[in-house]
């Protein structure tokens, strides 16, 4: 009877693990989520405004899961652009997923054949700030703590986008939804910044995308994350040789 018990003690043991690795990802994420409402409320808005189908403009949200991309899209197909043209932009600005892809490949590489394929689909912005930090666990506690933060993010924004389409357009424009989506990037790019090489990233994509803020369909973000991206390489290698 006691080997029996036993056995079954192991089970339970790392049921109760993942539990507590899903709680700790929930209880991550929804700080992160709060600022992403007032978006997804703008998104709702934005669909509306553009005169598109509310369900054709809920589909962009899990066929583009990336809100940047997703009302960059919304916008240029609302203002008459070519379908090419907007796709195109909204690839540009999700380009800076390329980055979080690179960073996160050694982690991935320890990971089975079907995480490799489907994780991807979750990796926003705030779900890379956040297994970042994570980059010490096991590989079944990165993926479980993974997949918790992407499956809540998805969930949450699939609902709110909905309720976008319904209560974005009665919100007083007094309230500046807009003003929320720099907020949260400002946010993510805040807790992301833990040594100096990251810092002088960050100043110089912005400084870089400012300048090149005219360029077309935005492709400004993407010079500016790649001069970013090299400043940054730069600085940590001088640092290194000091």
């Amino acid at each position: 009877m006691f080997e029996v018990n036993q056995s079954h003690a192991y089970p339970a043991r790392f049921m109760s693990a993942d539990q507590a690795v899903v709680k700790r990802a929930i209880a991550d994420a929804f700080p992160l989520y709060i600022p992403a409402i007032p978006f997804a409320l703008v998104i709702g808005v934005a669909v509306i405004e553009t005169g598109m189908n509310p369900f054709v403009g809920w589909t962009t949200a899990w066929m583009i899961f990336g809100g940047a991309a997703q009302i960059t899209l919304v916008a240029l197909l609302g203002s008459g652009s070519a379908v090419a043209a907007a796709v195109a932009a909204a690839i540009v600005v999700n380009a800076r997923h390329l980055m979080y892809s690179a960073a996160l490949t050694p982690k991935f590489q320890e990971q089975p054949r079907w995480f490799r394929w489907l994780g991807p689909y979750v990796l926003i912005d705030q779900v890379f700030a956040l297994v970042m930090l994570r980059q010490d666990d096991d590989p079944k506690t990165f993926r479980t703590y993974y997949l918790a933060c992407g499956l809540f993010f998805w969930s949450f924004w699939q609902v709110t986008i909905i309720t976008g389409l319904f209560i974005g357009p009665v919100i007083p424009d007094e309230w500046n939804l807009a003003f929320a989506v720099p907020i949260l990037f400002l946010g993510l790019v805040v807790m992301g910044i833990d040594r100096f090489p990251k810092l002088v990233a960050a100043l110089v994509a912005a400084a870089v995308t400012f300048l090149f803020a005219g360029l077309p369909s935005r492709s400004g973000l993407l010079v500016g994350a790649v001069v970013g991206i090299v400043a940054g390489t730069l600085t940590e290698r001088w640092a290194s040789d000091e």
